[in-house]
């Protein structure tokens, strides 16, 4: 008799955890709450007619970068990734910006003196990517694979940002730094912050910041349609609410695999659960939110630095101390007065996104987890200090608070996109140091909750689909016990 699989919630992760189980022979069926699947991994007309919009992630140095992503042929359901001229442009108040090249050399050119500490600080990991991703895109292992390199990336990577940014002498270097290292949501003094800007920074140098051609839908439809050559689909508007009652419908599911964050587990995970497990899952703590806009516009951003019209990334924030800045004040639980701003604008590069002559982009800020602040006015200001006049070209917006973007994917806790809190406890033991097993032999928990956190390369479900699957013959004999 074939074996069955159900994975609640069609996000990259669910996906990815989906397809290792099809292609381990199981029958797969993959229930997804929304009517589009893809989680925050969607392209949706926000704004205007024509105008398309990705609703959460845009650009994808680790999807690009991803081992499981590399290993199946999404070029054949679709997926044509697009690299802008440069990764990130991070502008500069002298009108001027500074620019993370895909190229290392050509970075290491640019960066002047710093060059040297730059290429060292990078080339490791950039040239050895697909050894280091498989390292870092998985649970913290006893004992690594590459256990120089990896000791290598500990060193830094357990430092704060600051820490490192130090060994820079320009501060336009450490700016581009500190925009790197607040991918975190931590503040830039904390420890692991050194981590995130490798983590950002290498994968540049080496696959590059690319966008789907289409938009990010068209990453969650390649996706989609590899599953179907396994005879799988997605069942879109199909919520789950109680696991228990999954098991009603259709008891023969060897395995439950689930794509929500621990507060969705635990809100559906009613008998099957243990009571002890689900103390586990109502400590797991959220972290900072966003608040995003999406913009219809009429013409390219004004940027006083033309240079910035060469990235589909640009981070909008000053200096290092600035940004350091805004991000403790989230941290703290407060309102940046100048937030940090992550900015895309994938029209200049793919013309699908929007009518003839128009373009899209989008931009947001951290806040306090579930803040309930019109964080509007700052984040545009941020804009038009780098691109002055910027609010002539918006034909349309769509705001977004943190409740928003919760309403629309139920994963976004409080506006939380990274699927919880990043520092170094949380990161380790996501969401508990079961990882992905829960305390019922047959449910397991495969969002970016769990190892290796948040980011679209579908690790997380692969990894929590590996489990499963390594433990499926045991929980079949202790059912027949």
């Amino acid at each position: 008799m074939s074996r069955k699989a159900c994975v609640i919630g069609a996000g990259p992760n669910g996906l990815a955890a989906a397809i290792v189980l099809a292609q381990a022979g199981l029958q797969v069926h993959v229930l997804e709450a929304e009517s589009t699947p893809g989680g925050a991994a969607r392209t949706l007309e926000l704004t205007l007619p024509g105008f398309r919009h990705d609703f959460g992630s845009a650009v994808y140095p680790l999807g690009a970068g991803s081992p499981f992503f590399w290993s199946l042929p999404l070029i054949n359901h679709g997926l044509e990734w697009i690299h802008s001229p440069a990764a990130l442009a991070h502008p500069l108040d002298d009108g001027t910006a500074v620019m993370l090249e895909r190229d290392l050399d050509e970075t290491r050119d640019s960066l002047g003196v710093d060059g040297p500490a730059w290429d060292k600080l990078m080339r490791p990991f950039a040239e050895r990517w697909p050894e280091f991703a498989a390292e870092v895109l998985r649970p913290v292992p006893f004992i690594p694979r590459h256990p120089w390199l990896m000791a290598r990336f500990g060193m830094v990577a357990l430092q704060s940002a600051r820490a490192v940014a130090s060994r820079f002498r320009k501060e336009r270097t450490r700016a581009l730094f500190a925009g790197l290292a607040a991918h975190s949501f931590l503040s830039l003094d904390e420890p692991l912050s050194a981590a995130f800007a490798i983590l950002m920074a290498a994968p540049a140098h080496a696959v590059g910041w690319p966008i789907p051609r289409g938009g990010a839908q068209s990453l969650t439809n390649a996706l989609c349609g590899f599953l179907s050559t396994f005879g799988s689909k997605v069942n879109t508007s199909s919520p789950v609410q109680s696991l228990a009652a999954l098991a009603n419908v259709s008891p023969n599911y060897d395995l439950l695999l689930c794509d929500l964050t621990p507060r969705q587990l635990l809100k559906v995970g009613g008998q099957r659960l243990s009571d002890s497990y689900k103390r586990q899952l109502g400590k797991y703590r959220y972290g900072a939110g966003v608040f995003k806009v999406d913009y219809a516009l009429n013409a390219p951003l004004p940027w006083k630095a033309p240079d910035c019209l060469r990235a589909a990334t640009v981070h909008l924030g000053g200096s290092f101390e600035e940004i350091a800045a805004s991000e403790k004040a989230v941290r703290l639980g407060q309102n940046a007065d100048r937030p940090f701003v992550l900015l895309a604008q994938p029209s200049l590069f793919d013309s699908s996104r929007a009518p003839a002559g128009k373009h899209t982009a989008w931009a947001y800020c951290h806040v306090p987890h579930g803040s309930k602040v019109n964080m509007l006015e700052k984040l545009e200001d941020q804009i038009d200090r780098f691109a002055p006049g910027f609010r002539d070209c918006i034909l349309a917006r769509r705001v977004f608070s943190p409740a928003d973007l919760e309403s629309m994917d139920a994963n976004l806790v409080g506006g939380d996109i990274g699927g919880g809190a990043m520092d170094i406890g949380q990161l380790l033991f996501r969401p508990t140091w079961r990882h992905y097993a829960t305390s019922a032999r047959d449910i397991y928990i495969c969002s970016a909750s769990t190892p290796p956190g948040g980011g679209v390369h579908g690790m997380c479900g692969y990894h929590a689909a590996k489990m499963a699957l390594s433990r499926l013959d045991y929980i079949n004999h202790a059912y027949e016990r």
